[in-house]
């Protein structure tokens, strides 16, 4: 047997969403910003050594 179809509510605001895509257009995305966290994380915490910056050279 298949599925019944599941019935949708009418609902004001999607349809004043839509109605309003149709006239302006849909809005611009949004720009990423990266958290400070995240930005932490990726960095060094401590500063290289002499000796450590002796022996890359």
């Amino acid at each position: 047997m298949p599925k019944k179809k599941k019935v949708t509510r009418f609902s004001a605001v999607k349809e004043v969403k839509a109605m309003a895509r149709e006239q302006i257009g849909t809005p611009p995305t949004e720009k990423v910003i990266q958290d400070r966290k995240n930005k932490r994380k990726t960095t060094e915490k401590h500063p290289k050594t002499l000796s450590d910056l002796l022996s890359e050279e």
